[in-house]
């Protein structure tokens, strides 16, 4: 498995910030409920910020149907979700901020795709930001969740400890 992180910015493909909002629509939409609309447009400003920086994960396969999943730093996929690192299943959308004084490293999003979820993926991936935050001397690792999205809150309570 190669393991790349991303500084990307406003020179994100268009196509791979959709692929990204897409799974985002999908996974948050019944959270945010009538608030989407609003939030969505949020979101979209937020990703392609100078500060966003992105872990991408692909699924490859290779010659002896195997699954195999690449963190990516660089990703441009076409509408389908392929590229030549093969199809976006899970990305994670970070910033480096000071929050009440604190650098903190910020978890703005952690989105994988369903049938990846309950395997470990999202369990690696912020061990990879608590490594990331600890490198870059981040004095603590934040995130926010919706109350309502009780699968994230079981998550980040239960299998984070």
């Amino acid at each position: 498995m190669e393991v790349e992180k991303s500084a990307e910015s406003n020179k994100k493909s268009k196509n791979n910030r959709d692929k990204k909002m897409t799974r985002k629509e999908v996974n948050m939409e019944a959270s945010y409920g009538t608030e989407w609309p609003v939030e969505e447009k949020v979101k979209r400003r937020e990703m392609v910020s100078s500060e966003a920086r992105y872990i991408f994960v692909y699924e490859i396969s290779n010659v002896d149907a195997n699954i195999t999943l690449k963190l990516s730093k660089k990703g441009r996929c076409n509408a389908d979700g392929m590229d030549d690192k093969g199809h976006l299943v899970a990305f994670v959308h970070y910033r480096f901020t000071i929050e009440e004084e604190i650098p903190v490293l910020y978890v703005y999003e952690l989105q994988l795709e369903h049938r990846v979820q309950g395997k470990g993926l999202g369990k690696f991936l912020m061990v990879l930001i608590e490594l990331i935050a600890q490198k870059g001397k981040m004095s603590a690792v934040v995130l926010t969740v919706q109350k309502a999205n009780m699968i994230a809150m079981n998550f980040y309570r239960n299998k984070l400890r």
